[in-house]
């Protein structure tokens, strides 16, 4: 037993439940990669003016839950909490932007990092797949990218999730409901940090999630009724163009995502069978975000969805992806020739694009059996010092049981053909 474990908050993921975690990445990559989002990688820290001008310095995030440090040469850095700010910051960096094909659409995977209290469905330590779509204001590409993960998590199974949406307003109309929101939040009964984050940013006050603040809330001020007709036209024309494509949503006014930068519109997946932590991913328009962080202006979208949360949804649905057999023929060799000969042939095997694994070791023929079934292979090769006399193998079938011999030149092919 090692002495060291995982630090509290994280997890590892080991096999086979690994095999779960990268078959969800890949159905929630798949149709950004079909609509033109290309993959982008960014370091797992960065500056933490980064986050404190583009996500908030009065979120929770900033202030309680990011991970920040000094490095030797005097640099303030931070675990990414999120990735918006990271993507955004490397696309201006690159000058994508001025490549003179907006918007710049871009895809990617990763862990992130937050201080929280540990629980399930929230950890310090998650993975993500996040997409953004930058410098363009259009409806349309709101609309598009909420299809895109309804679409992956259809494709994974999943039916009993949940989209909320709502606008969350823009530069003309969002001081006005700041203001009269403030005016509203100083006649409660709420505590210095609650008043003081109201009166630098009230909209974060509607995300506290205190049964207590809640209550007092219920009153509260709505965002849609003071949005301006550029932004009611706009967030009618998303929810048009959802409905227009059979994507059901729920209008909720008082959806508030954690984060300062959203602008507009603002989504979020909520599966009622997580229990507290019910969302499993969101995002929303981020307009002056690349403003905020030194770029120009460029409005932009984007979303993220937990691949942990996800996996959980899966289980609690019920719903089992099928996974392909990491191994689809196992080599059992009987002596040292047949383990030179067998060796040669599982990497020509691997080469010619079969999943194939060998019977390391000196175990037995009944240990090497074991192997091979525990292994999940369709197929097993042994061969024995007979057997290459012969020039053949023995060729069994671990699904009907049946066995024969097959000529050893013709054992790629043969097994191309019954594996097909």
């Amino acid at each position: 037993m090692s002495t060291f474990q995982a630090p509290k908050g994280t997890y590892d993921l080991i096999p086979p439940d690994s095999a779960r975690f990268l078959a969800v990445r890949e159905a929630i990559s798949a149709p950004l990669k079909r609509s033109g989002y290309g993959y982008i990688e960014t370091p797992g820290f960065e500056n933490v003016e980064l986050f404190a001008r583009g996500v908030g310095e009065s979120t929770d995030i900033v202030t309680k839950e990011m991970y920040a440090f000094e490095t030797k040469g005097g640099d303030r850095l931070a675990l990414r909490p999120e990735g918006t700010a990271s993507v955004l910051r490397a696309a201006l960096e690159a000058n994508l932007h001025k490549a003179g094909n907006l918007p710049v659409k871009l895809w990617y995977s990763g862990s992130y990092y937050r201080y929280e209290r540990p629980q399930k469905g929230r950890y310090r330590h998650f993975s993500q797949v996040g997409a953004e779509a930058i410098g363009a204001e259009d409806p349309a590409l709101d609309a598009e990218l909420i299809i895109l993960a309804n679409d992956a998590y259809r494709s994974l199974g999943l039916r009993e999730f949940r989209i909320l949406l709502n606008s969350l307003g823009d530069k003309v109309c969002r001081p006005v409901y700041r203001a009269a929101l403030q005016e509203f939040l100083r006649g409660l009964d709420l505590d210095e940090d609650t008043l003081r984050r109201a009166e630098i940013n009230p909209l974060r006050v509607l995300d506290d999630k205190r049964e207590a603040v809640q209550k007092q809330l219920a009153d509260a001020p709505l965002l849609r009724d003071y949005l301006c007709d550029a932004c009611k036209a706009y967030h009618e024309e998303v929810r048009a163009l959802l409905t227009a494509e059979g994507v059901a949503y729920e209008d909720d006014p008082r959806l508030v995502r954690g984060l300062d930068y959203y602008t507009r519109t603002t989504f979020e997946f909520v599966h009622d069978g997580l229990g507290s932590q019910s969302a499993v991913g969101g995002g929303g328009r981020y307009d002056g975000l690349s403003e905020m962080i030194g770029g120009p202006a460029l409005p932009s979208v984007g979303w993220a969805l937990g691949v942990d949360r996800t996996v959980l949804a899966l289980e609690a649905e019920g719903v089992t992806l099928e996974l392909p057999s990491t191994t689809s023929v196992f080599a059992v060799p009987l002596g040292e020739e047949a383990r030179r000969v067998l060796f040669a042939k599982v990497t020509e095997l691997r080469r010619a694009g079969i999943a194939a694994d060998f019977g390391f070791g000196s175990k037995g023929l009944k240990g090497a059996m074991k192997n091979a079934n525990r292994s999940g292979a369709r197929f097993t090769l042994v061969a024995g010092e007979r057997d290459l006399a012969e020039g053949v193998v023995q060729l069994k079938d671990m699904e009907s049981g049946e066995q024969g011999p097959v000529p050893l030149d013709s054992v790629v092919d043969v097994l191309r053909e019954r594996l097909a």
